[in-house]
């Protein structure tokens, strides 16, 4: 279809009818992104939290590290990834190439330094504000990341979302290390690069109009938590 307003129509008759293609795509999508934002949170909030309240030689260094990592390119990251599960890597005999287990890696690498970097920032300014008080009470610092994490769950689910919708806009990386195979590995953002170089405008804007439904209520979550966080505090 050449007429856009005819691709536009198509597309919303994708999404109202719920089509069946267009649903796997979203599932896989969700499943992928949930699960690396889950292996982001066990790995880079404890992580974040630790150089929230630790003061040990290097801290600095770290940080700057861990902020220069937000930034690290997908198309790098999927290429590590690529050559450690390639046959020729380390993790070859696994056989994880080209599977949502591979996208799940690659989004999580991705999105840990984002978590830890975020939520370093969010506990940094409670520690501050705490830390004398756990020091009276004779508590350490790997017991006062706990009590941090849990004091800080609203803002910290914040840092979640955020790393969710950077997961879920990801093309680059899953691209690589995934494959693109229909109905195995075939999510959101790549089935959207690749219709649209085929030319089927329809599926392309139906995904592409719940892509941007689901960001929109991933900001709206994240909105709504700060404001609740803010009444708690308050």
């Amino acid at each position: 279809m050449n007429d856009l307003g005819s691709a536009a129509r198509a597309a919303i008759g994708l999404v109202g009818g719920a089509d069946p293609a267009l649903l796997g795509i979203v599932a896989l999508s969700l499943k992928v992104s949930l699960a690396a934002v889950l292996v982001a949170a066990i790995i880079g909030l404890p992580l974040g939290a630790l150089i929230a309240v630790a003061r040990f030689p290097g801290r600095s260094a770290v940080i700057v590290a861990l902020n220069a990592l937000m930034g690290l390119p997908p198309v790098l990251c999927g290429l590590l990834i690529y050559l450690l599960l390639s046959r020729a890597g380390p993790l070859g005999p696994l056989g994880l190439l080209f599977t949502p287990t591979a996208m799940i890696i690659a989004q999580a690498v991705l999105i840990t330094p984002i978590v830890a970097a975020l939520g370093r920032e969010v506990l940094e300014g409670m520690w501050e504000e705490y830390a004398e008080q756990l020091r009276s009470f004779r508590i350490s610092t790997a017991r006062a990341v706990p009590t941090l994490l849990w004091d800080g769950r609203f803002a910290l689910l914040t840092v979640l979302l955020a790393g969710f919708g950077r997961a879920a806009a990801e093309v680059g990386a899953v691209m690589i290390v995934g494959g693109n195979i229909e109905g195995f590995t075939r999510v959101m953002t790549t089935a959207i690069a690749l219709e649209t170089s085929k030319g089927d405008l329809p599926l392309a804007l139906a995904l592409g109009i719940v892509l941007m439904a689901i960001v929109l209520t991933v900001n709206a979550l994240a909105q709504g938590l700060r404001g609740a966080a803010a009444r708690w505090a308050g």
